[in-house]
C-alpha cells in the first residue's frame, strides 16, 4: 500500500501536467509517483495545490487526524469514504467562506446551497459544484469543451479490458449533458495511459481490474467497494447540480 503523499501525487499529476493546478514541476510529481516514496519534497509540492490542499486539511481536522496527507484523508478526498460524512455541514460551510467570500462579496449566501444540500469535501464536489465549467454548459458554444473538462477532471472508474504496452483499454461511463441534466451515460471504451516508455506510477494492471482515472491517466487500482464509494459520491454531487432547488450558484459567480 503506497503512502498517502505518493497516492496524492498519482492523482494530482494528471491535471498538474496539463497546467491546471499545483507547481510547475509536473515531472517531479511523476517521479515521486513512480518511486513510491516521499523524501519531504513531495509534501511541499502538495501544499501548492490551492484547490485540493484546503479540502485535505478540512477532512483531517474534522476527523481527528493530524496529517492532511494521511492515506485515509487522501483516499477520502479523491475516491470517497465514510470519513467524509463525519465532516459537519458547518465545517464545510466555514471552509467555503474562508476561501470564496472575498471573491463574491454579498452574493456569498448562494455558495452555501451545495453544502446545505449535502455536499461534502470530495473531489467531485469541487469539480461539479465549485469549478466554473458546470456553469458553462448552458452556453451552446462552450458546452462541448466544458463537458470534456468536467469528464476528464473528475475521478472516473473503469474496468480494464486490455493492456497494450503503455496504454490500457478500459470500459467506463462518460458524462453526458442533454441541455438540462448532467449525468453518467452508457459505458464506452476508451484508451488511457499507464506509463511512458514502460515507466509508470501504477504497475501490473491486468484485464478485469477496476482502475481510477484522472484525465488520460490510470491513477490506481480500485476494489469494488472503492468503486461503489466513488460512484456514490459522484452521483451525490451530480444530484445537487441537477436539482433546480439547490443548484449551486458558484459556477456562475466564479465564471
Amino acid at each position: 500500500m503506497v503512502p498517502g503523499p505518493v497516492l496524492f501525487a498519482r492523482y494530482a499529476f494528471p491535471p498538474n501536467s496539463h497546467g491546471f493546478c499545483g507547481p510547475a514541476d509536473s515531472g517531479g510529481f511523476f517521479e515521486f509517483g513512480v518511486a513510491g516514496r516521499d523524501d519531504g519534497g513531495l509534501r511541499a509540492m502538495a501544499q501548492q495545490f490551492a484547490g485540493a490542499w484546503p479540502y485535505l486539511e478540512l477532512i483531517a481536522g474534522a476527523t481527528g487526524l493530524t496529517d492532511p496527507l494521511d492515506r485515509r484523508v487522501v483516499e477520502a478526498y479523491w475516491i470517497g469514504s465514510p470519513r467524509l460524512d463525519r465532516v459537519g455541514t458547518r465545517s464545510v460551510g466555514n471552509s467555503m467562506e474562508d476561501r470564496f467570500r472575498f471573491m463574491t462579496g454579498a452574493r456569498f449566501a448562494s455558495i452555501t446551497e451545495g453544502v446545505l444540500a449535502g455536499g461534502v469535501p470530495h473531489h467531485s464536489f469541487a469539480v461539479f459544484c465549485i469549478y466554473p465549467y458546470t456553469g458553462l454548459l448552458t452556453d451552446r458554444r462552450k458546452a462541448p469543451q466544458a463537458l470534456t473538462v468536467l469528464d476528464r477532471c473528475r475521478i472516473r472508474w473503469g474496468r480494464v479490458l486490455a493492456v497494450q504496452g503503455d496504454q490500457v483499454v478500459v470500459e467506463s461511463s462518460p458524462l453526458t449533458w442533454d441541455g438540462d441534466v448532467l449525468r453518467l451515460g452508457p459505458t464506452e471504451t476508451e484508451t488511457v495511459v499507464q506509463s511512458v516508455d514502460g515507466v509508470g506510477m501504477v504497475g501490473g494492471v491486468a484485464p478485469g481490474d477496476w482502475v481510477s482515472l484522472h484525465w488520460e491517466w490510470v491513477c490506481d487500482r480500485l476494489t469494488e467497494a472503492q468503486v461503489g464509494r466513488l460512484r456514490g459520491y459522484t452521483e451525490r454531487h451530480l444530484a445537487i447540480v441537477n436539482d433546480r432547488q439547490t443548484r449551486s450558484a458558484v459556477p456562475q459567480l466564479l465564471g
